[in-house]
């Protein structure tokens, strides 16, 4: 294996490593921000508040691309380490 193969493979596993997890950080930012904005308007300083909204959101955007990361991760494995694998 050369080391453009090599930095190549291991350059588009992280970018699609990436891509896997953006939606779920996405929806953690945006939730996390949204209950911080709500908090700092009411006061109210409730640390479940911040918690349990937010561990739902996740566990729905996670339910939601569910599909997306696994062929992502999927066609990642048998377009490009397979073939590499193979090779050997």
């Amino acid at each position: 294996m050369s080391d453009a193969l090599f930095f190549d493979t291991l350059r588009q596993g992280l970018w699609i490593a990436v891509m896997i997890s953006a939606p779920i950080l996405l929806v953690a930012l945006v939730v996390g921000l949204a209950i911080g904005l709500f908090q700092a308007l009411t006061s109210i300083q409730e640390m479940t508040l911040t918690f349990v909204p937010k561990m739902a959101a996740i566990l729905v955007a996670f339910w939601a691309s569910m599909s997306f990361m696994t062929l992502t991760l999927a066609r990642y494995f048998t377009d490009t380490l397979v073939p590499i694998i193979e090779g050997f």
